[in-house]
């Protein structure tokens, strides 16, 4: 599913005095298959963004096109329910939205609101647990039962058991662990690659965007101001400073190095793995002098 934003713009309590621009100038496309991720301060536009996706906030001014899907700023949409099957949000904490009795009927609530009978459902539970790396014996147990890191397995089994072609992720690793966050983008990774879904990643974490996206979007005050593959948005590190962004580690790193010995590195240090790569370039050279 290909998606298209163009000249989008929201302003929430619109007509009031407290109305208030959150997106202007929006013009994005997103092909289907891809890996974008979302950057940018607090307040950025990004939430607002991401809930565009999928109708559940719809353009005061522009239009947005969800592959067969287009939302037009001021016509009320009203049968959105077939496009929030095929784009799946995966909000933050989403562990908070589990609500049935036995980890089963939460993962089943969703196929079976849009159609699928139960006992199809109670069938490819076991499918959707693999997915996100859960044991078929889980399923029978209460939610709230389970681990914190195992509840939001639990809940993002139960957005795949929808079968999304775009899966939105605002923020999925909040207050895990760093061991509990490389597993949950890990398997997002896995996902994408088995599923050939669309993932569009809102996150504040660069090293997360710098490792696993394939574009990265960056907004400031409300719209895109930079847009590029992780190797073009981080070789500049001072317009990242300058926007009041974070900079991965490892092209800190990487940058510190350069200014010591007075080199530069073809491309930025995304991973632990590229600085490895150019520390082992760098030796060798040195040993040749």
């Amino acid at each position: 599913m290909d998606i298209v934003f163009r000249d989008v713009e929201h302003r929430y309590q619109i007509n009031t005095p407290f109305e208030k621009r959150a997106l202007y100038d929006i013009h994005v496309d997103i092909r289907s298959g891809s890996y974008v991720a979302v950057i940018g301060h607090t307040g950025s536009g990004k939430s607002t963004l991401l809930q565009h996706f999928n109708g559940l906030l719809q353009p005061t001014k522009g239009t947005v096109h969800l592959g067969d899907y287009t939302i037009v700023a001021g016509k009320k949409e009203k049968h959105l329910k077939p496009l929030r099957k095929k784009v799946g949000i995966v909000f933050q904490f989403p562990e908070h939205q589990l609500f049935e009795e036995t980890v089963e009927k939460d993962i089943c609530f969703g196929p079976m609101n849009f159609g699928m009978s139960e006992q199809e459902a109670k069938a490819r539970v076991g499918e959707w647990l693999a997915l996100v790396g859960l044991p078929e014996e889980v399923r029978h147990k209460s939610p709230f039962a389970l681990s914190g890191g195992q509840m939001r397995r639990v809940a993002i089994a139960g957005v795949l058991a929808m079968e999304p072609e775009v899966l939105v992720l605002d923020e999925p690793t909040a207050g895990l662990d760093p061991r509990g966050r490389k597993e949950m983008m890990d398997m997002f990774a896995n996902l994408q690659r088995q599923k050939k879904m669309t993932i569009v990643l809102v996150t504040h974490s660069m090293e997360e965007a710098a490792r696993y996206a394939d574009d990265i979007i960056i907004m400031h005050r409300g719209t895109i101001v930079r847009r590029g593959t992780p190797e073009q948005i981080f070789r500049n590190v001072d317009d990242l400073i300058h926007l009041g962004l974070d900079v991965p580690e490892t092209v800190l790193f990487q940058r510190a190095i350069e200014q010591k010995f007075g080199i530069q590195f073809p491309e930025p240090c995304l991973t632990i793995e590229d600085v490895e790569r150019s520390l082992q370039t760098l030796f060798t050279r040195v040993k040749r002098i």
